[in-house]
């Protein structure tokens, strides 16, 4: 069994990692830490795990018991894993980093879109983007993998096929995505507070989420020329799950069995993603728990606009279960290992 840890355990994103390693065929949680909860047990912090895994949480900065283990695992928050990083890489081992502060190629646009300045832009540049049905070979070479955004996962998955069959204008590219509370994040907050949040529906960071330039970066690599996309992200009043709604401008003679064709193209043989033909549409209860992306799309010839939409669950997909396939795929293992 592979040796593995997972840096920031306790958090939404750690917590899931534990519940699919538990099931691993091939590897198990060796080494766990929590800045939080150090000295205690991962089966106080989350008894859901008592009977099955009674690990003591650490301190990072034990790296003498990380360098025990043959894999890692880092789900600390933007901005922490940036110095983190390099020094879980120092041991030797293979890394997949959940957080955002590996994904942006560009460290100028840390300072914009996250707040902070970017200080190892070495291993920035070395970095793999870790979206596995599209850049298999490079994960599978890669010693540091920075797991994709969960909003990025559900808007690329759809697009990035149109994109490279040239089937849509990549000038007119418009996301109205939803999530559930989740994604948020474990730490109390004020608007993720039960009675702020329930019975509500609300945008949030309009025009400046730290998503954005991910999308954008990932599209402008495919269209081999700058994207800029309109994204909108919304909080909805549910634990878990993602839907995004993408509005796309189709080229002159893109029809209905041309786009069917360009997602069989390029996702035939990947376990993971699921086509929806009419009358069937992504929802989110249908994705939960698993590390599916759901896609379908209609188009509405009338109003000349290509209407896809994805669903995914941002804590699997969107996260620890995307980062499971990533870990597979950078070991040779089979990519559903743990998954299905």
């Amino acid at each position: 069994m592979l040796k593995v840890a997972v840096v920031g355990a306790t958090g939404y994103t750690g917590r899931e990692l534990l519940e699919i390693l538990l099931r691993h065929p091939y590897a198990r949680p060796f080494c766990l830490t929590s800045e939080s909860s150090a000295g205690q047990r991962i089966d106080q912090v989350y008894p859901q795990f008592r009977s099955r895994l009674d690990i003591a949480l650490h301190k990072v900065d034990d790296m003498e018991k990380l360098a025990e283990c043959d894999f890692i695992f880092s789900a600390l928050p933007h901005g922490l894993s940036m110095d983190v990083v390099p020094k879980l890489l120092a041991t030797g081992k293979k890394v997949v980093d959940l957080s955002g502060d590996y994904r942006l190629k560009d460290s100028g646009l840390y300072p914009q879109w996250y707040g902070y300045r970017h200080r190892c832009t070495g291993w920035l540049e070395k970095s793999v983007y870790g979206l596995p049905e599209v850049k298999g070979v490079e994960i599978k070479k890669a010693t540091l993998v920075a797991n994709p955004g969960c909003y990025p996962t559900s808007v690329l998955l759809p697009v990035i096929p149109l994109l490279k069959e040239g089937l849509v204008d990549p000038e007119q590219i418009i996301v109205d995505a939803k999530s559930g509370v989740s994604g948020a994040g474990r730490s109390p907050r004020l608007p993720f507070h039960f009675p702020e949040c329930t019975e509500n529906f609300k945008a949030y960071k309009v025009a400046e989420h730290q998503h954005t330039p991910e999308i954008e970066q990932e599209l402008s690599q495919v269209a081999g020329r700058e994207v800029v996309v309109t994204f909108t992200a919304h909080l909805v009043p549910m634990v878990r799950g993602i839907l995004s709604t993408i509005y796309l401008k189709p080229v002159s003679g893109a029809e209905e069995e041309t786009l069917w064709q360009a997602y069989e193209k390029h996702y035939r043989g990947k376990r993971f993603v699921r086509l929806l033909k009419a009358p069937e549409l992504p929802e989110t209860k249908h994705v939960s728990c698993t590390n599916f992306c759901d896609i379908s799309f209609r188009l509405d010839r009338r109003a000349g606009r290509l209407v896809v939409i994805s669903a995914i669950d941002n804590l699997v997909k969107g996260a620890s279960g995307q980062a499971v396939q990533n870990m597979n795929i950078m070991q040779g293992w089979p990519e559903e290992a743990g998954l299905i």
